[in-house]
């Protein structure tokens, strides 16, 4: 049998219990609401006439959380660990040794609140599902009973580089297209962004190819690994980012055809490399300079818009949907962990793309109308 208490402006429940002829009561408190105690206090009593003993031990969030990620998502690339690594930061910084048995939903809006208020939207959302997927299996261990990140509302104050910046248009990208097979003898940084805009591939996968990837014989690459090019990455080959990132991948001919003429005409290295440079701290073209590179072509064009080696990713993406291919192939394609990452990142593209829908739906049913019968 619960009973409840106002502590202050908050309220507590107390469970009663025996163990072993002793009154061992199971108390928590910090509920905003009567309600939300009730609800947790039933939790608790459904529990117990099951046998589960709910988790009495304080433990802080971030001690949890670093234990959960390590332990979940062990088989993550090292630049997606670093980002938890970061929420796990920030964690310990605003809720220091707060037990995540003591966190209410109006505390952890707050928290967002806090975050977003110096951050973009869709940074904000990252953490917020790092700190979902923990607390979901904190609520599987019977270490919480409230799910307190449910329905959080998720601000940022940080404008997030718009949408249509993030990639070319499908005119552009044919422009720089051209461009680059046109400038494949001034060096290899061409063909890596030649292969970029052609593959969708992220950078690691890129500099991570090798000769053997290459199957000239269907043109087709397979992507099984990355190279580590920044410090806080891997050294050398590693893994992919997810298990959904190792495909194989359709390239079209023209593109494969300068890459065996390539392979062909230049000698290999020790690691098979394709984007090999003896000169670079790490073995692979840099991505400052491929950066660098794609700036000054696009600024040859004539085209303004900033985007960096991995917009070629996302202008590859938009392409594919601008001409009608599937969402669930191209998020195949990309190497996505789910489509909804897909959706979400291209929402522009899509929401564009519906609107041509809807006026075709109309003039479908209007021609309809005009048949003879």
């Amino acid at each position: 049998m619960a009973s409840f208490q106002k502590r202050g402006k908050t309220w507590q429940y107390t469970v009663s219990r025996m163990v072993n002829g002793k009154y061992k009561p199971i108390r928590e408190g910090g509920f905003a609401t009567k309600k939300e105690a009730r609800v947790a206090a039933a939790d608790v009593e459904t529990n117990l006439r099951k046998g589960i003993v709910p988790n009495l031990k304080p433990i802080p969030l971030y001690e949890y959380f670093e234990e959960w990620y390590k332990v979940f998502k062990s088989d993550i690339a090292n630049s997606t660990r670093t980002h938890y690594e970061y929420t796990l930061k920030i964690i310990k910084n605003y809720f220091n040794d707060k037990p995540i048995q003591d966190i209410r939903k109006k505390e952890y809006q707050e928290f967002l609140n806090w975050y977003g208020s110096d951050h973009a939207k869709e940074t904000v959302e990252k953490v917020n599902a790092h700190i979902r997927g923990c607390v979901h299996e904190a609520i599987d261990e019977s270490i919480i009973n409230v799910d307190f990140t449910r329905k959080a509302k998720v601000t940022g104050n940080v404008q997030a580089k718009p949408s249509n910046e993030k990639h070319l248009g499908f005119e552009e990208s044919e422009m720089l297209l051209k461009e680059l097979r046109n400038r494949l003898d001034r060096g290899l940084g061409y063909y890596l962004l030649l292969l970029g805009l052609s593959s969708g591939l992220r950078y690691g996968e890129l500099v991570g190819l090798t000769r053997k990837d290459f199957d000239f014989q269907n043109n087709t690459i397979n992507v099984d690994k990355t190279w580590g090019y920044l410090n806080k990455m891997h050294e050398g080959f590693g893994t992919t980012k997810n298990v959904q990132s190792i495909r194989k991948i359709k390239i079209d001919p023209k593109t494969m055809n300068v890459f065996e003429k390539l392979f062909g005409e230049t000698p290999t290295n020790i690691h098979q490399l394709v984007f090999f440079s003896q000169s670079s701290k790490y073995s692979v073209i840099s991505n400052n300079n491929a950066n660098k590179l794609l700036k000054n072509v696009l600024k040859d064009l004539g085209i303004k818009k900033p985007i960096t080696v991995h917009g070629l990713r996302h202008t590859h993406a938009s392409v594919l949907l601008y001409k009608r291919v599937s969402i669930l192939y191209v998020s195949e394609r990309l190497g996505h962990g789910d489509i909804d990452t897909t959706y979400r990142d291209y929402s522009h593209v899509i929401k564009e793309l519906r609107e041509e829908d809807e006026n075709n739906t109309t003039k479908i049913f209007e021609n309809m109308s005009l048949i003879n019968v």
